[in-house]
């Protein structure tokens, strides 16, 4: 495939979408940048609770189940992104 063929492809997409299309994958790749927040979080999380085990070993156990659902909430998050992204470019 040669360079030309590649921009006349690129040119047909464009000319066949909308204002609408491309506002759409904006708005799908600003819903995906929630998944970096999760994770921001979940290491957050993650880093205090080795912490507190290394303070308290004895109530490792409670520590570590805190941990387990505080980052299954927060990565309800970035799934709930993923999700709304998927809809905004198949709906």
């Amino acid at each position: 495939m040669n360079l030309l063929t590649i921009l006349t492809n690129i040119f047909t997409f464009l000319a066949e979408s909308s204002v609408g299309d491309g506002l759409k994958a904006i708005g799908a790749g600003i819903a995906v940048f929630t998944g970096f927040g999760a994770a921001i979080g979940e290491g957050n999380v993650a880093a205090h609770a080795v912490d507190a085990i290394a303070r308290q070993p004895e109530k490792a156990g409670y520590i570590r189940l805190t941990m387990l659902i505080g980052q299954a909430v927060s990565e309800t998050t970035g799934l709930y992104g993923f999700v709304i992204a998927i809809l905004l470019i198949f709906m």
